[in-house]
């Protein structure tokens, strides 16, 4: 039994939640009282409230996000409709803008609306000794970091053994980027190094291996990310995984001398790329410099052993296809291990939004929000981009088919080579999910021989190089998760 019980729904298993360690850890005296729970998205809502109900809570905190929102919804209404007396708390990005125009924000009790570690505690604190706020929404301030507890110590063995453990040394970014909520929030605010080695010093001790830091701008101050990086490098050892997402046009030699020392397999840099066109940069506050750019990627691919995650955002305000094509094609030249080709999302609050009416965008109401056509980019024209990013994702990204996806890279655009795959493969299956790895094995040796018309021995034996390869395993790239701003 629990008087509170802190859920959300992860993406995947592997994904566990630091949004409610990070709670967990700040509950102070009410921690004992406290249960977490942790659901993947295909658990049914019937039993994730059954899940909650069978702690008898009094209250509930649920993490609400993008990749969850639907989700929770469900389970939201379906816990009032069985305990209406049950007090359930929101709080995440996806209730924290647009509250009043959300189901879930109206069946629920209370909105925590920030970082939610001193208001959490607080709230149940009152609410336990019978003090309900009147307020339902709680806006707080942003919290001092050299305050807060750290939540390292809540990661269990099997976290440790089978999922990637989250970690920060920051919150906020500086910069204005109008489709992420991060732009919201323009200042850099510090953990304490001090704090944290000793928390990851002990991860380390009880075997932990896959770290993912969730910094949005982790090279920011060049002193401070060497200083991570030199931590786990002097403590490397075989397994050794760290995630991190790098500002690309700010890798100073200090840094790259560091990553260059990392052996192969354990680092992976995800770099924003976003879009390489000036104008549509400058429209939504993006600031970036582009030959830095290019001169960082290609220094890390060619001199260090980083694996290279580097994303572009389809459908941007003001980017047609043409553009976009060469973007894509300038970062292909780059040569990074993945490129992920996201669909720009209109998400709660993101200041994206003021271009609605001028570029005639059009998003799904649903989450993820995403962009479903806009005065550029038709509706036909987006679904097949959005079948493009996700056979991209199957073949390339995968690492699974590197010498077909070699073969179809090579001319002046990979990109027009590889959409004329996409076009090929959607007209001969009708799908873009369910398709297994040995389907798709066949349906690239069918189009090797018959679209570009190589000899049926040489397709043969690329498919065999790749089935060889994909045993071998795809290597670091297969921790890369979707991204949600």
């Amino acid at each position: 039994m629990a008087d509170i019980v802190l859920a959300t729904f992860n993406a995947r298993y592997e994904h566990c939640s630091f949004g409610l360690r990070c709670l967990m850890a700040n509950l102070g005296e009410y921690a004992p009282r406290a249960k977490m729970l942790e659901f993947n998205t295909e658990l049914r809502t019937a039993e994730a409230a059954e899940a909650i109900l069978a702690l008898e809570p009094r209250i509930l905190g649920l993490g609400v996000y993008v990749w969850n929102a639907r989700e929770s919804a469900m389970l939201v209404a379906e816990l009032k409709r069985l305990r209406p007396e049950l007090t359930i708390v929101l709080g995440g990005p996806e209730v924290s803008y647009e509250i009043s125009e959300q189901q879930i924000c109206r069946d629920a009790d209370y909105v925590i609306k920030g970082e939610g570690e001193n208001a959490f505690r607080a709230l149940c604190g009152s609410l336990l000794s019978g003090r309900a706020p009147a307020e339902k929404v709680i806006s707080v301030p942003a919290a001092d970091l050299a305050l807060l507890a750290l939540p390292y110590g809540l990661y269990t063995d099997e976290d440790i053994a089978n999922r990637v453990l989250y970690t920060e040394a920051s919150r906020g970014c500086p910069f204005a980027c109008e489709f992420c909520l991060s732009s919201l929030d323009k200042t850099v605010r510090n953990f304490p190094l001090e704090r944290l080695f000793p928390a990851w010093e002990e991860l380390l001790a009880r075997g932990a291996l896959k770290f993912k830091f969730v910094d949005r701008t982790f090279n920011l101050e060049t002193g401070r990310a060497a200083a991570v990086l030199n931590f786990f490098l002097e403590r490397h050892r075989p397994g050794l995984f760290l995630h991190f997402e790098v500002v690309p046009d700010r890798f100073p030699e200090e840094l790259y001398s560091i990553v260059k020392k990392f052996p192969a397999g354990s680092l992976q840099l995800e770099a924003g790329v976003q879009t390489f066109n000036e104008s549509v940069a400058e429209r939504i506050g993006r600031r970036q410099d582009n030959l830095a750019v290019e001169k960082n990627l290609l220094r890390l691919r060619g001199g260090t052993s980083a694996h290279l995650h580097a994303d572009l955002i389809i459908g941007l305000p003001g980017e047609d296809l043409a553009s976009f094509t060469s973007g894509f094609d300038r970062l292909a030249a780059l040569g990074p291990q993945e490129i992920q080709v996201g669909i720009l999302k209109r998400l709660r609050g993101a200041p994206i939004a003021r271009h609605d009416a001028e570029w005639k965008m059009v998003y799904s109401q649903e989450p993820p929000y995403e962009l479903r056509q806009n005065g550029l980019l038709d509706f036909f024209t987006m679904q097949r981009l959005r079948r493009f990013a996700r056979y991209w994702d199957l073949i390339a990204n995968s690492g699974v088919f590197s010498g077909t996806s070699a073969l179809l890279r090579a001319g002046p655009s990979p990109f027009n080579n590889f959409l004329a795959l996409s076009d090929w493969l959607y007209a001969r299956t009708g799908q873009t999910h369910s398709i297994s790895r040995a389907r798709l094995r066949e349906l690239l040796t069918v189009y090797l021989t018959e679209a570009l018309k190589q000899p049926a021995e040489a397709a043969a034996a690329l498919a065999g190089r790749d089935e060889a390869s994909a045993r071998r395993g795809p290597g670091s790239g297969a921790l890369r998760q979707a991204r949600h701003r």
